[in-house]
């Protein structure tokens, strides 16, 4: 009873967890069969799996995709604090905008007794843990784009030997068109998934899920 509470109570996690895990690895197959197909064309030598996975152009595939996942959660977390978009539910209501008083958001005196210890201490550590989900997301955007950029730098260097051309620093790497189209087209990408969910959550519907309102509430109506 206790593990089919727990695989109930954490189904949503689950179930994309095991996507991402199947995705992944299904990402990992296609690039190693893909990598090998291009040294052959090249008449180089191709490399194992194992191999293939510890190298940078794997390495800069995934994160490439990682950092602009982070980077659009980080931004919609917080500008949902001040923006808004009448009539959907990805936002708050017009005239609710900004960070929420104590009481509203169960700070200190107003907090309960289950209430999270850091919302009920108050200081530094109430103030890091009112604002915990965007300092993560920013951080794992952060990281993942880092490390993006240096597995990127050498895989370009890796391409550039292998043809016999220089080799180029970090930070000259930074200015080349390889790292900026990597990471402007993951960028748009999920710009525009985010705004389209914003804005057509205002006229259609799913019934049964929390990222839409009411089948028959109006258009107009952003759900509190």
């Amino acid at each position: 009873m206790r593990r089919r509470g727990f695989l109930r109570d954490n189904s949503l996690t689950l179930v994309f967890l095991i996507m991402f895990l199947v995705a992944l690895a299904g990402q990992a197959l296609a690039a190693h069969r893909l990598y090998n197909e291009e040294q052959l064309e090249h008449h180089e030598h191709t490399v194992g799996f194992f191999d293939f996975l510890t190298s940078s152009r794997f390495a800069v595939e995934v994160t490439e995709n990682w950092q602009s996942e982070f980077l659009q959660f980080a931004l919609y977390v917080v500008a949902t604090i001040w923006l808004v978009q009448r009539g959907s539910s990805e936002s708050k209501p017009p005239g609710k905008e900004g960070g929420g008083g104590d009481e509203e958001e169960r700070l200190g005196r107003h907090a309960g007794p289950d209430s999270p210890l850091w919302a009920r201490v108050g200081g530094l550590r109430t103030a890091i843990y009112s604002n915990s989900l965007a300092l993560l997301f920013a951080a794992l955007f952060i990281g993942s784009w880092l490390a993006q950029a240096l597995t990127g730098w050498r895989d370009y260097n890796a391409d550039q030997k292998s043809h016999g051309e220089v080799v180029v620093s970090f930070p000259t790497y930074l200015h080349q068109p390889d790292f900026w189209d990597r990471t402007l087209q993951n960028w748009q990408s999920e710009f525009l998934a985010v705004g389209a969910m914003a804005i057509f959550a205002v006229y259609l519907r799913q019934r049964g899920s929390p990222e839409s309102k009411a089948v028959g509430a109006p258009h107009s109506e952003t759900p509190e």
